[in-house]
């Protein structure tokens, strides 16, 4: 008989992590993220959509580049070992032709000014935008890691580049993908995760660095550490008793810890061969019921 093949488990990739810290940062609030979106019926997919919506609480903090948000954002991301280049920016922008086109009601197009594209990179992209001190009108640095590329024919596209961004609060989110440890280590402490549940995506953010062997402040001991034990204890008490062998969650507890609130004929009638009593001599039974009995007479 052959045993039933276990499934290859599905590996994050950059681009997967990068979106799923997006959904959690935009959690709640008035934006909705889709990853993945096909924009054809060639299957052609668009990194991230950002959507504003009706319900859901207003931003009061967004990172540095997320003040140009619009009604309808479209985003490209180039991860620590791909370049921002020009075929990429004419590739976001097929993208956003074909995406405004699928929420066009009546034949009509919505406005240009209800959509931004955005293109996010890890690292400065000498070759599409050259040296800041050569740039031309039509490219602008608007501060620390954002840029701004205007044409009268698209509007604007807004770069922003991860590993320049200020190591600033509200730019905790960038800096767990800046692309150097110690940008990692200030997102680690600083960002804000909206569903704890969520923080399990620096684990596999930690190992791709090590991966692209880059240069990490924390020992893997130390950000196990300071890593999994907040996250542990972020958890619901089910969560983290799930899978534990019941001999191994009474481990370490005294007798009266382990029989705490068994009465007498409890212990012998329905919990004699129970895993709460295994293990424990016949004398530490008979003296918490001694002391059980003491209680209640």
């Amino acid at each position: 008989m052959n045993e039933k093949a276990t499934p290859p488990k599905k590996v994050i990739k950059w681009h997967e992590l990068f979106g799923l810290n997006l959904k959690d940062f935009f959690f709640q609030s008035n934006f909705e993220v889709k990853t993945e979106q096909n924009m054809s019926f060639q299957a052609q997919y668009v990194d991230v959509l950002i959507i504003s919506k009706s319900e859901g609480k207003p931003l009061t903090q967004v990172p540095d580049g997320f003040e140009f948000l619009k009604e309808h954002n479209i985003l490209t991301y180039k991860s620590i070992n791909q370049s921002l280049d020009q075929w990429t920016i004419v590739e976001i922008l097929g993208h956003y032709v074909n995406y405004r086109k699928t929420v066009t009601t009546n034949n009509k197009l919505l406005p240009q000014s209800k959509f931004q594209v955005f293109a996010v990179c890890t690292s400065y992209p000498q070759k599409l935008l050259g040296f800041e001190k050569h740039f031309g009108k039509e490219i602008q640095k608007i501060k620390q890691g954002v840029y701004k590329i205007t044409s009268p024919f698209i509007g604007s596209i807004i770069i922003l580049v991860l590993s320049r961004m200020a190591q600033q609060e509200q730019n905790a989110l960038w800096q767990l993908f800046s692309g150097h440890g110690q940008g990692f280590k200030y997102g680690d402490t600083h960002y804000q995760w909206r569903v704890p549940m969520d923080k399990s995506l620096l684990n596999q953010l930690y190992q791709l660095y090590l991966k692209e062997e880059v240069k990490m402040p924390y020992t893997f001991e130390e950000f196990h550490r300071n890593y999994t034990m907040p996250f542990i204890e972020s958890l619901p008490f089910e969560m983290r008793l799930k899978g534990i062998p019941t001999q191994e969650r009474l481990k370490g507890l005294a007798p009266n810890e382990r029989l705490k609130g068994l009465a007498p004929n409890e212990v012998f009638e329905q919990f004699t061969p129970d895993d709460r009593l295994k293990g424990l001599a016949p004398n530490e039974i008979e003296a918490y019921l001694r002391k059980l009995k003491k209680k209640t007479h």
